[in-house]
């Protein structure tokens, strides 16, 4: 049986041999007469997978020793309060808001600091990124935060800002769960990342937070023990049960990531693939896709119907070829076709092949 494309923003598509893999594996993990998700997160069968899971995305994402990996729960929202709750020390915070995930994140941190815009780009309806050099930021920041990939508004940053060349001290933390894993990440520019694994690392429930050592102190007295990034990291991200399932999915992926070639080569496959789309709707008189090329998303490309009267039968039709989830985020409205790294080629060019005979037949 032939599966459907699916282009959700997430929760998202799996690999199938991931997906295949847990299936055989489900009542029995390798001769243990349990399956992961009846395993104790403090037996030696479920160490086994965190300690694997950990040197494998360790070792994709090139985290340098200076930095600990945290398996956490709560999405990147928990993140929007656990981040301020950890770093801000009750004082300024900046944020670059580029879209409506930077946005929350600003919001949130209300609750917990002083957080102040240091860019806004909605004037311009998020289809841009902000110069860093004409950055307001504050004096003494405890962080600046950005979103290096807007899910809904489809814009990314194709290269981090530097902190350090605009003469700011503070950490650069990034939310990152959009386009984790598709593309390396400069570690030497990072304080601290977070993302939900539920786009490219797996399955919802889990979080990433990627934390350099010298941040992990900082915490608010408020700050739940759960959420201390300095416990979980003591603790091996044991503290709490983890979310075990979503993790052992998690390592899965990422051993089926080290087979594609590691990051490098997931990275050329998702320009590959990205500029195969954009192509087809900047040639094409019925679509358009509103984003400055110099920071269009490569994980989630959001386009218009210019005749939004043809929007259900374009879905229909879609469905109806087998493309699933293509309506865009309803506070956009659109179409959205998310190509996470587990979108094959084969799923893209058959988009390509139906936008293009929706539009010789609508056109």
């Amino acid at each position: 049986m032939t599966r459907p494309y699916n282009f959700s923003a997430g929760p998202a598509a799996m690999p199938e041999a991931v997906l295949t893999q847990a299936a055989a594996e489900m009542l029995d993990w390798h001769g243990s007469g349990m399956g992961v998700m009846e395993m104790s997160h403090r037996g030696k069968e479920f160490g086994q997978i965190y300690a694997e899971a950990e040197a494998d995305l360790r070792e994709l994402l090139a985290v340098p020793s200076n930095f600990k990996l945290l398996f956490m729960q709560g999405g990147g929202l928990a993140e929007n309060a656990i981040v301020p709750l950890n770093l801000s020390c009750g004082e300024v915070a900046d944020f670059v808001i580029t879209g409506s995930w930077s946005q929350k994140s600003a919001d949130e941190a209300k609750r917990y600091c002083n957080s102040h815009e240091a860019a806004n780009t909605q004037a311009g309806g998020f289809t841009t990124l902000p110069d860093p050099a004409g950055w307001q930021l504050s004096t003494q920041p405890a962080y600046v935060h950005i979103c290096s990939n807007e899910t809904i508004n489809g814009v990314e940053y194709h290269e981090l800002p530097d902190l350090k060349a605009l003469g700011c001290d503070a950490p650069l933390v990034i939310d990152f769960s959009s386009h984790v894993a598709s593309r390396p990440v400069d570690w030497s520019r990072v304080g601290l990342a977070f993302g939900g694994a539920q786009k490219n690392l797996g399955p919802a429930g889990l979080t990433l937070v990627v934390v350099r050592d010298d941040l992990l102190d900082r915490a608010l007295p408020i700050c739940p023990s759960a959420f201390s990034y300095k416990t979980v990291a003591d603790n091996q991200s044991m503290f709490n049960t983890p979310p075990t399932y979503s993790m052992y999915i998690a390592g899965l992926v990422f051993k089926w990531l080290k087979r594609q070639g590691g990051i490098a080569a997931v990275e050329a496959c998702n320009i590959a693939k990205a500029t195969l789309l954009y192509d087809a709707i900047d040639t094409s008189a019925l679509y358009v896709n509103r984003v400055a090329k110099t920071c269009r998303s490569r994980m989630n490309v959001p386009f218009y119907l210019l005749d939004e009267r043809l929007n259900d039968a374009f879905l229909a039709g879609a469905r109806a070829r087998g493309l699933l989830q293509l309506k865009g985020h309803k506070s956009v409205g659109g179409m959205r076709a998310s190509i996470y790294n587990a979108m094959p080629l084969a799923g893209v060019q058959a988009l390509i092949t139906y936008l293009r005979d929706f539009e010789a037949q609508n056109g």
